[in-house]
């Protein structure tokens, strides 16, 4: 499938454009040290990125993907409190690119595409990554978590885009691994490209029926160059 008559490209971060969960998982179990709390590997914490570092912290402290009801209201604020002083100070230490991200984004942005970072990652921790992975001057807008009142999967984020670079829906195609990214154009009326590796739970990227699923980001060339 081509994506035709599309100038703007809206990309997830955690999961599209890196993988950002060794930093993730090393923040969360310092914290949990902290607290004096049971650690949790890689691979577990891994499976709770994508909703921002709020819930991911609420399900570390309950051990679960699924946030558990019991949770106090203190913990939690201090936990993350915890949490983000020191993903403050490791958030760009292990933390990669995912293969072909950055040859890719600068074909696309050669070829006249305008692009823009839509995540739910805290707004002062996306600068750090975008400076320390060399992804600087590729993008002419960013959005946090906490950027509006709303995050992915509402379509506001993908609203204010369109708003903030004074195009359409048509002309722009959502680009992420999670669901939330998919609900989110849904939601928003916006084509979406759905990317198999990152953080979605472990479900099937395809079940949110993107308008394309392809497994390796330099495949979106061919989509729409």
């Amino acid at each position: 499938m081509k994506f035709l008559n599309k100038n703007t490209l809206l990309f997830d971060l955690d999961g599209t454009l890196v993988d950002s969960a060794p930093d993730l998982a090393f923040a969360v179990n310092q914290t949990l040290v902290e607290l004096g709390m049971v650690t949790f590997s890689q691979d577990v914490i891994r499976g709770w990125v994508g909703n921002g570092a709020s819930i991911l912290v609420q399900r570390a402290l309950s051990g679960n993907a699924k946030v558990s009801t019991d949770l106090n209201n203190t913990l939690i604020e201090r936990a993350l409190t915890i949490f983000y002083s020191i993903y403050q100070t490791h958030n760009c230490i292990e933390t990669q690119l995912y293969p072909n991200v950055l040859d890719t984004l600068t074909k696309l942005k050669n070829t006249g595409y305008r692009l823009a970072i839509i995540t739910n990652k805290p707004e002062r921790f996306i600068a750090p990554i975008i400076n320390g992975l060399a992804l600087n001057g590729l993008f002419d807008l960013i959005i946090g978590g906490d950027t509006l009142e709303k995050r992915k999967p509402d379509p506001l984020p993908l609203h204010y885009a369109c708003q903030q670079l004074s195009v359409n829906v048509d002309q722009c195609v959502m680009i992420g691994d999670s669901k939330n990214d998919i609900l989110a154009a849904k939601a928003a009326n916006m084509q979406s490209i759905a990317l198999t590796y990152g953080y979605n739970y472990g479900e099937d990227i395809a079940n949110y029926q993107p308008e394309k699923v392809i497994d390796n980001f330099d495949d979106l060339l061919s989509s729409l160059i």
